[in-house]
């Protein structure tokens, strides 16, 4: 009358082999061929030893060199070292380039200066003495004139972002003559230049 009745024992369900068993044990499908070799070939693109790694760093860094070389040379934001890179930078070059500045004629005639004061003639050591003071007061006055300009066109193109460094950007940049400027110039003398840079 109270007898306990056994509980039903489930039905045996007959064990999965191969393949299927062990896809629905890792919760997912068997892979197919083509994946499985795909997954290989990725595998097998992966450095293992320290040699592989080390060719795979000297690949990155030798194709990133030849990226920036290339973007020094056709001004590709996105390659250029940090220094140069964003529209503030870019602007600069282009306000620099756009024009001719007596800056670019300082290093030659610095040059001119010292081979005269080692010349062994008192004359010329004389005026190259006379004349060193006069070219670095040209350098400090153009240097103020360029923070000014410069100063009112940021503040009109680029109101709110940050003007650090960037008179001696557009200095140091001028002091170069124009054909070794690196980025390459990307503007011709007296272009107009574009009124947004982003």
């Amino acid at each position: 009358m109270f007898r306990r009745t056994k509980p039903e024992t489930p039905t045996s369900e007959r064990p999965e082999t191969g393949a299927s068993a062990a896809g629905r044990k890792k919760g997912r499908p068997t892979p197919s061929r083509r994946e499985a070799e795909a997954a290989n070939k990725a595998r097998a693109k992966v450095p293992r030893t320290r040699k592989e790694q080390s060719a795979a760093r000297r690949l990155a860094r030798s194709e990133s060199s030849s990226k920036m070389r290339e973007a020094m040379r056709s001004g590709d934001d996105r390659y250029l070292p940090a220094r140069d890179r964003g529209p503030v930078r870019r602007f600069l070059r282009d306000y620099v380039d756009r024009s001719f500045s007596i800056l670019e004629l300082m290093l030659p005639a610095m040059v001119v200066l010292l081979i005269f004061g080692y010349s062994g003639s008192a004359t010329l050591a004389a005026y190259s003495n006379a004349a060193l003071p006069a070219l670095l007061l040209v350098v400090i006055v153009e240097m103020f004139r360029v923070r000014w300009r410069l100063g009112q066109e940021l503040t009109r193109r680029f109101p709110g972002e940050s003007r650090k460094g960037a008179t001696m950007y557009a200095v140091m940049r001028a002091l170069q003559i124009r054909p070794l400027r690196q980025p390459k110039p990307q503007v011709k003398l007296g272009a107009q230049l574009p009124e947004r840079y982003r």
